[in-house]
């Protein structure tokens, strides 16, 4: 059984997919209706050789604090760790809901899907 939470922000992600003409919401709202098990997990060492300085990334699973971030980014993930947010925070960076997500990059130009 899928939880309401992630029912409801597929939906969200949806409808700014058709409002925006944005075809990167439409693809996450799928990636959250996927099994649990399909999901990806990555640490924050994996995540930092991907990006750089300012980069806003979506990570479509869970995101544990193994390892160091030395990158300022915004990040947005169904999932973190309490030791991966600390970390992000702490290097400068943020993390932020699917919702401002989509209100700060309505189009989704810039934004880095890891996993």
């Amino acid at each position: 059984m899928t939880n309401q939470v992630v029912i409801r922000m597929a939906k969200e992600l949806k409808v700014a997919s058709k409002k925006n003409k944005a075809p990167i919401w439409l693809r996450l709202s799928e990636m959250a209706l996927k099994p649990a098990r399909t999901k990806r997990v990555l640490n924050l060492g994996q995540i930092d050789r991907f990006v750089s300085d300012n980069d806003i990334v979506i990570v479509p699973g869970k995101v544990l604090g193994t390892g160091n971030i030395s990158h300022k980014i915004t990040l947005c993930s169904f999932s973190i760790s309490t030791t991966g947010a600390k970390k992000i925070t702490q290097s400068g960076g943020k993390i932020i809901d699917f919702a401002q997500m989509i209100k700060n990059n309505p189009t989704g130009k810039g934004v880095k899907i890891l996993g």
